[in-house]
Order: structure tokens, then sequence, then C-alpha cells
């Protein structure tokens, strides 16, 4: 059954990704762009959460939103643990403000998702010029920030199985640092049910816990990094702790 029902969300996602992208790709050579994209591209993304809850029984539970940010132009860089591809389409489901993903520029390459991204207001980098990409993403940041624009990077890199933790990267407190943005930790146990490049996924409830901003301004980079790092780790054993039994 779990089979059956992750088959049929596949070709869902494919058969919908097509004419979404369409649409994204007809609204920008009429002159649409930035917000108008995003929420084309949003009803999308909400689309396939929702899709997951009815035909695969994946439900998502939010704790801290009062945490998040309020205002128009409030800043925020997002910093959220990464286990499987369902984060990537629920942040914009579920958060108030249009998201800017920083990702590498092969994707922009994937027949209609990359053609959709690439249409959209996110920062894609070229992993091989360190830096240039990084003040690619300090520029591109900056404009964002200012628009009311939240930047979301995942600081492991790369999904990490469940009950693991990657190698935190402090690209994402070097860029909160360079804007002034406060960083939000975001722990999420999405392989509960989407494990890491799975095909067969299950149901089930995932958790996503929203921590409190923790200001960058006067820190050090790899300094706020352990404290994002500390405090999402820790909320990943509360929210999982089957995932690490028998680690300290």
């Amino acid at each position: 059954m779990a089979m059956l029902r992750s088959t049929l969300h596949m070709a869902f996602m494919f058969v919908t990704v097509i004419p979404y992208t369409l649409l994204i790709l007809l609204a920008r050579v009429f002159g649409a762009k930035g917000d108008k994209l995003y929420a084309i591209a949003q009803k999308w993304l909400t689309l396939s959460v929702d899709s997951a809850r009815v035909i695969m029984g994946i439900r998502y539970e939010v704790q801290g939103q009062e945490n998040l940010p309020v205002g128009e132009t409030s800043p925020a860089i997002l910093l959220v643990k990464h286990q499987s591809t369902y984060e990537t389409f629920l942040m914009p489901a579920i958060m108030p403000h249009p998201l800017a993903y920083v990702f590498k520029k092969e994707l922009l390459y994937v027949p209609f998702f990359g053609w959709s991204i690439g249409s959209l207001d996110m920062i894609h980098i070229d992993r091989s010029q360190r830096a240039k990409a990084f003040a690619k993403v300090v520029e591109q940041g900056k404009a964002l920030l200012a628009r009311g624009v939240w930047v979301i990077m995942f600081p492991e890199g790369t999904r990490i199985p469940r009950g693991e933790r990657g190698s935190y990267k402090s690209g994402g407190t070097r860029l909160a640092i360079a804007t002034g943005a406060p960083v939000i930790p975001v722990a999420v146990t999405s392989a509960k049910c989407w494990p890491r490049k799975a095909f067969i996924k299950h149901p089930g409830v995932v958790e996503v816990s929203i921590g409190k901003p923790i200001p960058s301004v006067g820190r050090e980079a790899d300094e706020l990094m352990r404290e994002v790092e500390t405090w999402i780790e820790a909320e990943m054993h509360r929210l999982d702790p089957e995932a690490y039994a028998g680690q300290h």
C-alpha cells in the first residue's frame, strides 16, 4: 500500500508541476515578477504538501510560529534541518513571507521544476567558485531581505539520514552577520515519514519546531552557527527521541 500511495503522489506531483510551470513562464512573459510569480509557485508547493496528506497520510504540526518576526519587511534568515525533500515544499507553504532558497545552479536544468525556480527570486550559485558565490549570496540576500523576502538555507548542505547530524557550514550565519538579519533555527522530523532519497514514504506526523530569533549583530559566524546547531540538534532529540535512542 505504501508503494502504491507513493507512486500515486509522485505521479500527481509530476502531472501538476507542468501546468504550474507553464503558468509561471506565461505570467513572466506578460511582465509578472517577484511576489506574483512566487504566489503561483507557493500554490503548487502547498498542493504538494496537501496531496501528501491526502494520498500518503503525511501530516505536519508546527510549534513556535509565534517566534517568527512580524512586519512586512522584518528580515529573517531561516536555517533548517534537512532530512528530505518534504521540508523544501513545506517551508513556503507555512511561512508568512516569501522565501528565497540558496541552491546550486545545476537544479536550474531540471525540467519544469528547475525552469520554475529559475523564474523566481531565488539565489542560485556556482559552488566551484566559493568567493564569488558567497559575494553573490550577500548581494542578492541584502536586496531580497530589504523587500521582506526571507532567505532560507540548509546549513548541513544536503539531506541527512534520520538520527544523524551533518556538518554545519557557516554560510548562513556569515550571511546573517553581513546583512544584520537575525537567524531563526528550525528543526524538522521529516525523515520519520519521508526518508532521505527514498521513493516509498510512510504515513505519520512531521513535527516542525521554530526557534526564537537569534541576533547576528556583533557575532562571529562559527560561534553563531554552533549556537544554531546546538539548538536544532537538541530539538531533534526532543521531537524524535526514537531516532536518537542510545546516543548521548
